[in-house]
């Protein structure tokens, strides 16, 4: 039997592209956000509908599914109301809070075979997950909920994420660690084209670095691998940094390491000032493709129709939301344990380079 999903919350389709190279046939995928359909449609050939979850009816989730398939719902509901970046802050009125709970509508009125759902640590912290969860028991899942640690699993980043994998036709967990070593930016983007801040390559127009001020020019020229601002000669430190409160925050203006993974990447990756994304060893932040790469989407994932429309911020914000391509593509494997007799062959992580 095949199984087959939808795809709530799709983005640019890093968890759909991830589920196909599983093996996985993905029929459709849902997002409030029409600049993804592009980089959805173009690379995954799968239609990407553009609409509100909070919208969207069982009907139509059912309409996608053949007669005879094991029915996925994938919802990865986005997480910045739950994120510690948003620590501190009142969230209770964000738009996206809700949108769990549609989620769980939709599970409860499709009642699919297999459900999963990708975000946060940190949203076990709140009650929407706990609701989520009973939920899915209440409706015979039997359910998987892990934090997940992506380096282990040949994602080359820091990145920690909650996964659940839940099931009507057997218990399934996720595939164990599939990586002892870490897989080091040196391996990622060791062998990209060298660029200059504020430079495009002739060959990709993703891989493009953000230009920098004077002051921060010389502030990356002041920076080491794995080290901080507090490397840098006093005069060219920020005040904030000179406060006791800026002292807890020694990762911004950092550049990477050529030996270790990379930090999470996030919707703003590709400004140096946002966290330790400068480039190991060139004056520059890492380049938009880079960014894709850190995220295990393949070289050639095309994000926009023309050149012209590599606009740093709208695609940063694509690249950051995105399900990492591996960890989706683990999450397919997982639950295609189900259809095999014992572990189906576990591909490597992607060539790197």
């Amino acid at each position: 039997m095949q199984i087959e999903a939808v795809d709530l919350f799709c983005g640019v389709g890093g968890l759909t592209a991830g589920l196909i190279k599983s093996g996985i046939r993905v029929k459709a995928g849902y997002d409030i956000a029409n600049e993804c359909r592009f980089a959805y449609e173009h690379n995954n050939k799968a239609m990407f509908v553009h609409k509100d979850v909070a919208e969207v009816t069982s009907s139509e989730i059912s309409s996608w599914y053949s007669k005879d398939s094991i029915r996925l719902l994938a919802g990865c509901a986005p997480c910045q109301p739950f994120s510690t970046y948003n620590q501190g802050k009142d969230t209770t009125k964000d738009k996206k809070w809700p949108l769990l709970y549609h989620f769980s509508r939709l599970i409860r009125e499709v009642e699919p075979e297999l459900v999963t759902m990708e975000n946060v640590p940190e949203v076990i912290k709140h009650k929407v997950y706990q609701d989520f969860i009973d939920e899915l028991k209440s409706l015979g899942y039997a359910v998987f909920a892990k934090e997940v640690v992506c380096v282990e699993y040949g994602i080359p980043q820091t990145r920690k994420r909650h996964v659940i994998l839940a099931s009507k036709i057997g218990y399934i967990e996720l595939l164990p660690p599939t990586h002892m070593k870490p897989v080091t930016v040196k391996q990622v983007i060791g062998k990209l084209e060298p660029l200059h801040a504020g430079e495009k390559s002739t060959k990709d127009s993703l891989h493009a670095a953000a230009n920098l001020s004077e002051l921060n020019l010389r502030r990356i020229k002041k920076s080491k691998a794995g080290g901080t601002w507090r490397d840098w000669p006093e005069e060219l430190r920020a005040d904030c940094h000179k406060k006791a409160s800026g002292q807890t925050y020694p990762s911004v203006y950092g550049r990477m390491e050529w030996d270790k993974p990379a930090p999470t990447m996030t919707t703003l990756c590709y400004g140096f000032g946002n966290g330790r994304f400068g480039h190991p060893e060139q004056n520059r932040a890492i380049s938009l493709r880079e960014a894709a790469l850190f995220q295990t989407f393949p070289i050639n994932y095309q994000f926009v129709e023309h050149e012209k429309q590599v606009n740093f911020k709208p695609i940063g914000r694509m690249i950051g939301n995105a399900v990492p391509v591996r960890l989706g593509e683990i999450i397919g494997l997982s639950f295609k344990q189900i259809l095999v007799e014992g572990i189906c062959d576990i591909p490597p992580a992607p060539k790197m380079h």
